[in-house]
């Protein structure tokens, strides 16, 4: 649902100028930015629904994280459990970081971008994956090597399409 507002208030911001209904500063230029390089929560802009990153590699379960530790990286806040898992991704973002900024694995190895749930999720080869359900997650672990680097190859060109706040 979220995915489809976001292509429908795209669609808009592209017609409206077309059709001389829209004010001088609307311009497609501006819609590419509905869609950002990391993904956030749309009410609370918060990175990973507010989970804590670090936990997907080191609890049985992602775990929330706490306004009081917060830090942001590539212009999104990210919330952790502990000063410890703040502390941890501070050194190696790159590492801990949901792929392809958070937007779904799968979708992206198919070439295009689309929304994740947080809790839909696999840790691959030291890397965290985010999908837009269950069924794109179960794609992508029925050939993990060749959907991830599909996803990468296809990620060189969309990342450069979104915007970095």
């Amino acid at each position: 649902m979220k995915q489809t507002s976001k292509q429908i208030l795209t669609m808009i911001a592209l017609v409206l100028p077309l059709l001389g209904l829209a004010g001088a500063t609307v311009s497609p230029a501006l819609a590419q930015s509905i869609v950002t390089w990391i993904r956030t929560d749309p009410l609370t802009g918060i990175a990973l629904g507010g989970m804590d990153p670090v936990s997907y590699f080191t609890e049985p379960a992602p775990m929330p994280g706490r306004s009081e530790f917060e830090f942001s990286w590539m212009g999104a806040p990210f919330l952790f459990a502990n000063e410890a898992n703040m502390e941890i991704f501070k050194r190696h973002p790159e590492i801990y970081a949901p792929q392809f900024g958070g937007h779904g694995a799968m979708s992206m190895s198919r070439g295009f971008i689309s929304d994740a749930d947080p809790m839909i999720y696999t840790v691959y080869k030291q890397r965290l994956y985010l999908f837009y359900s269950a069924s794109n997650r179960e794609a992508f672990l029925l050939s993990p090597d060749a959907a991830a680097l599909r996803a990468e190859q296809h990620w060189q060109v969309l990342s450069k399409t979104l915007s970095t706040r």
